[in-house]
């Protein structure tokens, strides 16, 4: 274990910047959902349910700004004063363009009733695109775009079993010529699963004020022997990683572990064509191929370090565990002609007990008119002895010379850290797991406890970010315990910590 002082830190967003937003006319939220994107000269990172902007030294240059409002034109979050309720947002997603050179924010919406709050049966997914490379957080900035997910038969959508549905956790990637998002589609009722759902954009017609999208599937997609989930699209850190092949080429990874328990497998897709995308009829091509990888499965709840936890102290109730969710796969990142990703796992060191820990992969996919193939470059573990490390997010400079893989940091001997690890060129981890945010206290919120429904596990994480910038800097984000505020008067005491790693 190792502090490295080469990399830079910033506080991210926290608790306290989502609670007090938009004049305290905002929710407590657990977990805050990593998102972050590196331009040449700002930094934006968003959270459940705000956001900000950042100097290229880390320097914070707005104030946090609720996502609701921004979304919404003004209409708050939760309006104290009368009670009345907005919208429901979740799953913040953030990325630069290295070729438009325009940031492109997503987030999930569904439609509430102002009175009671429940569910109205509408969901879409909502897509900003900046306007220029340094936006600031007023809504005015932006191009804003709303995509009618609920998938019922509505008009523009298609007829999908137990829809209305939403499109939980948007995932975003993009190539040369298209913007996607892929969703897990659920029914808003319960409990339809109808699997991953893909949507290309006209990636230079967003960036210019008009949405033109194909859905590539219009029901659940198969593979194996179960429907696809999380299928995460990947993202390059310059235009020259994009694939030209086969009139365009968009690749995608995704974990097959539908039993949640154990698996040995990892599928690569493939969209080509995407160049139509800029077409008046787009006919971008899916595929999908399995291959072999070590095993990776369901990770355990995680213990945290014991420590002073005020808000669970004050119900009477045991600290926390915190949640490690579940191995679907995470950010992917194309780069140096490979696809990097990782998941959590469980896992048993040595001398010690079972605890969560990492499974990466880096895959080499190629493609042609009529599929993909893949194999697998490398892969492998990282885990800490007694401890637990999760949530992974891999950033990789251009052509693959540099990576870094971001992930929280906790166990017995270790309040919620975040910390990362160093990658070679060719997949092998360098180098010891360093902190870079060292956590001070115990997480304690109030997702995990009985009087707030939970039982006694913790919200966390979800998902952390990892960026490269031009330069070859990797910048990376993920959730810990700062210790500067909690209860009373804030329900949690996640915060989140920045760092650029040169």
């Amino acid at each position: 274990m190792a502090a490295d002082p080469a990399s830079k830190r910033a506080e991210g967003l926290s608790l306290k910047d989502t609670r007090d937003a938009n004049g305290g006319n905002q929710f407590s939220l657990e977990p805050p959902d990593q998102a972050l994107c590196v331009g040449t000269s700002e930094v934006i990172e968003g959270v459940n349910n705000v956001f900000a902007t950042y100097s290229t030294s880390g320097t914070r240059t707005s104030a946090p700004q609720a996502y609701v409002p921004f979304w919404n034109n003004g209409t708050p979050e939760i309006d104290r004063a009368t009670g009345t309720y907005g919208p429901f947002l979740s799953d913040p997603k953030c990325y630069f363009d290295p070729q438009l050179s325009r940031f492109f924010m997503t987030e999930l919406q569904l439609g509430v009733d102002p009175a009671t709050g429940d569910f109205t049966g509408t969901s879409f997914e909502n897509i900003a695109v900046s306007k220029s490379s340094t936006p600031s957080t007023s809504a005015a900035d932006w191009y804003q775009y709303r995509l009618d997910v609920r998938n019922d038969g509505a008009p523009g959508t298609p007829s999908h079993a137990g829809c209305p549905c939403l499109g939980d956790q948007p995932l975003i990637g993009a190539d040369r010529y298209g913007f996607y998002v892929t969703t897990n589609e659920f029914s808003i009722d319960g409990p339809q699963f109808n699997g991953a759902q893909i949507y290309a954009f006209d990636k230079a017609a967003l960036a210019n004020g008009t949405m033109k999208v194909q859905r590539i599937e219009s029901g659940g997609l198969q593979l194996a022997e179960g429907t696809a989930y999380s299928v995460q699209p990947a993202t390059s850190p310059v235009p020259s990683e994009w694939s030209s092949a086969n009139n365009g080429t968009e690749y995608a990874l995704s974990a097959l572990d539908f039993n949640a328990k154990l698996d040995d497998r990892v599928a690569t897709w493939a969209l080509t064509n995407t160049q139509s995308l800029t077409t008046a009829s787009p006919a971008v091509q899916l595929s999908s191929v399995v291959i072999s990888s070590e095993v990776y499965g369901q990770p355990p709840s995680v213990q945290q370090k014991a420590g002073p936890y005020p808000l669970g102290q004050s119900l009477k109730d045991k600290l926390n565990l915190l949640q490690s969710n579940d191995d679907r796969m995470n950010q992917v990142v194309y780069s140096g002609g490979k696809l990097w990703s990782g998941v959590n796992t469980a896992a048993k060191t040595k001398n010690g007990p079972t605890t969560t820990a990492i499974a990466y992969f880096v895959v080499q996919p190629s493609s042609t008119a009529n599929g993909v193939s893949a194999t697998m470059a490398n892969q492998g573990y990282v885990a800490v002895d007694r401890s637990s490390v999760m949530y992974p997010s891999i950033g990789v400079a251009a052509g693959g010379t540099k990576a870094a893989m971001v992930f929280t940091l906790v166990g017995p001997d270790f309040y919620p850290s975040t910390a990362y690890v160093r990658l070679t060129s060719d997949g092998a981890v360098t180098g010891p797991v360093s902190i870079y945010g060292a956590g001070t206290k115990p997480a304690d919120g109030f997702t995990g406890y009985p009087q707030y429904d939970g039982n006694g596990q913790e919200r966390w994480g979800d998902y952390s970010a990892a960026v490269a910038d031009a330069g070859g800097t990797v910048w990376v984000a993920a959730e810990y315990v700062p210790g500067t505020f909690g209860y009373p008067p804030y329900l949690a005491n996640w915060g989140t910590a920045i760092g650029a790693i040169g």
